[in-house]
């Protein structure tokens, strides 16, 4: 399954490496998808930075805040970049609860008192959750399976037999539909399928808050039709259009020498 998915994508993976990433340098390539994933990943949460705003708070610190925008808006954003830079740290991390956990730590650290008062970063919750118009099943039983998850996952990275995209999809909406902690749980599960990319050298996703509503419909169907599948085409499809639009930018901003 996926073969023309796959080989679109390894196509623009290729292209995109050789004419966008390797140029700009490793640390500027880094920054600009430190940025744009965390203004995104917020962003689909609620959180209205833009990604002038993002990289203003990148630059300065808590020093910044942009008019308009709360001190919550703020924290979220500062733990999100923090968040990102301890997992590039971390990328020789085993995939495990410990990772997991900490994560999702990092992302709540200085807002989850605010949203959920008594609940600790990182901690898996002791009540049931909702989120939007979807309740999820009982905490305890869907806390108990997190370290399979975590297992399978593992195991499905180091046999490498699926390609990264699926196995980074799968793990998501899984992830996703257990649904672990108080907060934070969008957040830390598109953080840990960027960690499944980097993991075999491939290029981050970035589900921008565009595609908000095709992202929700997709995990939904996991739900509803018991299946991954639209999961799956919507990490590829996203994933291939933004590589491909990065190199069309790059392009149409490197024109001919004519001036006149």
């Amino acid at each position: 399954m996926y073969e023309k998915e796959i080989k679109r994508y390894e196509q623009a993976v290729t292209t995109f490496e050789e004419v966008v990433a390797r140029p700009m340098g490793e640390e500027q390539y880094r920054q600009r998808a430190e940025i744009l994933f965390s203004c995104h990943s917020c962003a689909i949460e609620g959180n209205t930075f833009s990604v002038d705003d993002t990289r203003a708070l990148y630059e300065q610190g808590l020093g910044y805040r942009p008019v308009g925008k709360s001190l919550l808006e703020c924290q979220e954003m500062a733990d999100h970049l923090a968040a990102y830079e301890w997992m590039h740290q971390h990328l020789d991390h085993p995939f495990d609860v410990e990772l997991l956990q900490t994560l999702n730590r990092l992302v709540t650290l200085n807002t989850l008192a605010y949203k959920a008062k008594g609940a600790e970063p990182g901690a898996f919750t002791t009540v049931d959750m909702a989120a939007g118009d979807t309740i999820f099943g009982d905490h305890e039983a869907l806390v108990a399976r997190v370290p399979a998850l975590m297992q399978s996952t593992a195991q499905a990275m180091a046999e490498g037999r699926q390609h990264p995209l699926v196995i980074a999809a799968r793990f998501h909406g899984f992830y996703e539909y257990l649904h672990p902690f108080r907060d934070g749980n969008g957040r830390t599960g598109r953080l840990l399928s960027n960690f499944i990319l980097l993991y075999f050298g491939k290029p981050e996703l970035i589900i921008r808050k565009e595609d908000r509503q095709q992202y929700i419909s997709a995990l939904r169907q996991i739900r509803t039709e018991h299946t991954d599948e639209y999961l799956i085409s919507f990490f590829f499809s996203k994933a291939t259009e933004q590589l491909e639009d990065d190199i069309r930018q790059k392009r149409k901003a490197t024109p001919p020498m004519c001036f006149f």
